[in-house]
């Protein structure tokens, strides 16, 4: 769907999604109770309930999240040049995620100032059994629109991924339908990811859209391929995703990822870790790997790999980033 490019590119990967910021604390069952928390669950809340619990807590490790901004971190600790687009307030939290990106690399893009709305948030209680409970105030971040994608940065990386958790409002799709576009006209290449199976059952007929007419890579797992075909076999929904994509990056699991092609079909196998500890982030991170080796030379199925091999990372230990240089596990292919 790309043009000739333009220019040559500055970086490996333009992430375009929600900017929260992590606040990470430990406590016991008795603050669950205290604060009517859902444990173990994620629940979307408003700004004084973010507010409250955020000064509940007491102490808290604060640092960058968002599903894109994962990836794209990942990408950076490959040794790939990434930036990230995404929209924070001029508060605390939002001068941490700034600052969390550049520490590792990574150009960050923070769109224009909106007042009164905080910089959005990702409230994780750890209690002593592991189980995290999370309660997410989307927070500015939800308010992207076309005027904050910075058009001279998506068309200076080689691929813009998409965050499909953005999706829910007219101007956020607005605004990837620009990126998106912008891309496409300096030559690059626009990839998508679906994010989680109720984000597609909200957004199935725009993510169908996106990607016939706009989408060159698509990222999903297996769940979420299926709900966007709303079918309840892998292989019909293999089969659909090649009339509509000429690539598709499907991930399994335990049983490792499909590569799609409308010629081949490559399955990869997952890396074998012995003790899973969190799965938060595994898709972000096999994204990273993938986009990292196929802007960098490699081929699809050494694309795969390097995507096992950050997913296997990230899950065996607690949290969404990884805790060594990605770049250090590099295989010689």
């Amino acid at each position: 769907m790309s043009t000739q490019p333009i220019s040559e590119p500055i970086y490996d990967v333009v992430g375009i999604g929600n900017a929260l910021v992590d606040v990470i604390a430990h406590a016991d069952d008795d603050f669950i109770s205290q604060q009517s928390l859902v444990k173990g669950s994620m629940t979307l809340v408003d700004t004084d309930r973010a507010l409250h619990l955020y000064k509940a807590l007491g102490t808290a490790v604060e640092m960058s999240g968002g599903s894109a901004a994962n990836t794209v971190c990942g990408v950076a600790s490959f040794g790939g040049k990434a930036a990230y687009i995404g929209k924070v307030s001029h508060d605390d939290l939002g001068e941490v995620f700034g600052h969390d990106l550049l520490a590792v690399g990574v150009h960050f893009s923070p769109g224009h100032h909106l007042d009164g709305i905080p910089t959005g948030r990702c409230i994780i209680v750890v209690t002593p059994d592991a189980q995290r409970t999370m309660n997410t105030f989307l927070g500015v971040s939800s308010f992207m629109e076309p005027n904050d994608v910075d058009v001279s940065v998506v068309s200076s990386g080689k691929v813009l991924y998409m965050e499909g958790y953005l999706f829910d409002r007219d101007d956020a799709k607005a605004a990837f339908r620009k990126a998106a576009r912008a891309a496409h006209e300096a030559g690059r290449e626009v990839s998508l990811s679906l994010s989680d199976s109720f984000c597609v059952d909200r957004h199935r007929d725009d993510f169908r859209a996106l990607v016939a007419d706009e989408v060159d890579i698509l990222f999903g797992n297996e769940d979420e391929l299926l709900s966007l075909y709303q079918l309840d076999k892998f292989e019909a929904a293999v089969a659909a995703i090649r009339r509509d994509s000429s690539l598709a990056v499907i991930t399994r699991g335990p049983r490792g990822a499909s590569i799609i092609t409308r010629e081949e079909i490559i399955d990869v196998p997952a890396e074998d870790v012995p003790h899973v500890l969190d799965t938060t982030g595994a898709g972000d991170l096999y994204a990273s790997g993938f986009l990292f080796g196929y802007t960098n030379g490699y081929s699809l199925k050494e694309c795969g790999i390097l995507g096992s091999i950050a997913a296997g990372e990230v899950i065996s230990h607690v949290g969404p980033r990884p805790l060594v240089e990605l770049h250090t596990l590099l295989p010689k292919f």
